[in-house]
């Protein structure tokens, strides 16, 4: 068994894929006045841009996976890569009209799957055990990156260029990483990173049979399900959670800004810490323990600075632990394909958008975020109850 350097230029060229399509995909939301004014469309529809991502995600998200474990990696990935480069590119070209930006945006979203549903793949073939978690840690900072460049960056590309011109340098920026991805890729090692044996996998049907038969599993995907409606629901309705505490509409970003910025720690350092004591279930239980006094806090506190602490607590600890969820995920359903496990549960944290639905209609039946907030509060609570019952991962 021999890990090689090699993996470092394998793991960098996938991460930067992951930041081009998150920008791409959360870039109109910082100008979505601007954008509506332009094209002459409510808002609503230039969040459709946004939401698109995830609309298309659900259908694919298993076919994604199944072309993952039997096309392999770098086929796949780079089939997506392509896909991204392509309508990018096109998006700018197009970008003087709505429906051909929305066209292009669905090109753009069905690339995502075959991005998203690799992170276990790629840190199972190109890492030793001791580093997986820190792999798929390292790819999903490279998205909370992504998001943080599109909310910053795209308001002064805009300022500078024009709406038309800020999606042509996303397009250019798309088309070169997927170019060096497409370069720099490799299917695995001259020589397996993993024990004699591990690398077996079932195949795929039977694979996903030997999934939704593991408890595990099941109790997992809620952890997802939760965690990802609470991050969505709180990055779509900052503003509206922060307004009735006296809060400007700068404070509200800089909120939801310190989230990611503790989601970005927190996933280097939580599954840093698991790959070195080889550990999954403690270090998963910790963070989404942590992470409800954090949330608790975020629902009642009034004080911009005691916000900021919290919003940055549940980034650190509720997203940060992500990728443990999902090494472990991959370790408990094994020998079933790791494009697969990852991929039902990306599904689903973007199943949890009814979460973004559901905030909004309580907050528009009770005037107030409060309600959901306890709700999910109570939610979260229990998943940590729930995963009391996870059996360790014997490393």
């Amino acid at each position: 068994m021999e890990v090689y350097g090699y993996r470092w230029a394998v793991l960098a060229a996938f991460m930067l894929i992951n930041v081009t399509i998150q920008a791409l995909w959360i870039c109109f939301a910082p100008v979505s006045g601007h954008a509506a004014e332009f094209y002459g469309v409510s808002e609503l529809r230039v969040g459709l841009l946004a939401m698109v991502f995830m609309i298309v995600f659900i259908p694919l998200s298993i076919p994604a996976s199944w072309a993952i474990d039997t096309y392999g990696f770098r086929k796949a990935v780079g089939f997506g890569a392509i896909l991204l480069a392509v309508f990018a590119l096109l998006r700018g070209l197009y970008s003087a009209s709505f429906p051909m930006v929305l066209l292009m945006t669905i090109g753009i979203a069905a690339a995502q799957p075959f991005l998203l549903n690799a992170f276990t793949k790629v840190a199972a073939v190109w890492f030793a055990y001791e580093e997986r978690a820190t792999a798929v840690g390292l790819a999903t900072v490279a998205s909370f990156l992504g998001i943080i460049i599109g909310e910053v960056l795209t308001p002064f590309l805009v300022d500078l260029y024009g709406l038309e011109g800020m999606q042509m340098i996303y397009g250019v920026a798309a088309a070169a990483s997927s170019v060096l991805f497409l370069v720099v890729a490799r299917e695995r090692p001259p020589t397996p990173a993993g024990p004699p044996g591990y690398e077996e996998r079932a195949l795929v049907l039977d694979g996903l049979k030997q999934i939704v038969r593991q408890k595990g599993f099941y109790y997992v995907a809620v952890a997802f399900l939760v965690a990802g409606g609470i991050f969505n629901g709180l990055s779509t309705w900052v503003e509206g959670i922060a307004r009735p505490k006296g809060l400007s509409p700068v404070q509200a970003g800089n909120l939801a800004g310190l989230m990611l910025v503790g989601a970005m720690i927190g996933a280097v350092i939580l599954p840093l810490i698991s790959d070195r004591t080889r550990r999954r279930k403690p270090v998963l239980l910790f963070g989404l323990a942590m992470a409800v006094p954090a949330l608790a806090v975020l629902t009642f506190a009034t004080s911009y600075p005691v916000l900021l602490a919290a919003f940055f607590g549940v980034g650190l600890f509720m997203i940060g632990v992500a990728p443990v969820m999902y090494q472990y995920g991959a370790e408990i359903t094994h020998p079933a394909p790791e494009g697969t496990s990852n991929g039902l549960f990306v599904l689903a944290m973007q199943v949890s958008v009814v979460f973004i639905y559901g905030m909004g209609w309580l907050d528009g039946r009770l005037g107030s975020f409060t309600p959901s907030l306890v709700l999910l509060v109570g939610m979260l609570a229990a998943t940590c109850l729930l995963l009391l019952r996870l059996e360790e991962v014997p490393a």
